[in-house]
């Protein structure tokens, strides 16, 4: 289902950046199936996030390139704060699978 239109300026609030995995650790206490991960985004630092992405190994994260919200605020998740948003979409098995770019771009890079 579509969701609302919006406008720019919407969009343009919304920062997206590159980082690069870093640590992959398992995040028992979650209700759904996730990692904590954190995240290197250079100069912005490293955050850490709490992903539904199971369906790929831990040591097949580390090093990747992920696409993340950044200037969400913090939500606790099961007593763990979660800081940024990694993104992904689900295929057609119902795994979420990253986004992530097909190119090597720097990390911290805004995504527009």
């Amino acid at each position: 289902m579509e969701k609302n239109q919006i406008v720019y300026d919407d969009f343009a609030r919304v920062d997206i950046r590159i980082g690069r995995v870093v640590t992959v650790l398992p995040f028992e206490r979650a209700r759904h199936p996730a990692y904590k991960v954190e995240v290197d985004f250079g100069a912005l630092g490293r955050k850490w996030s709490s992903a539904q992405i199971t369906s790929y190994a831990a040591d097949d994260l580390v090093g990747r390139l992920v696409s993340c919200v950044v200037n969400m605020p913090p939500r606790n998740i099961a007593g763990f704060q979660s800081e940024i948003l990694i993104l992904g979409a689900r295929n057609e098995a119902g795994e979420v699978k990253i986004l992530t770019p097909s190119h090597d771009v720097g990390i911290g890079e805004t995504v527009f």
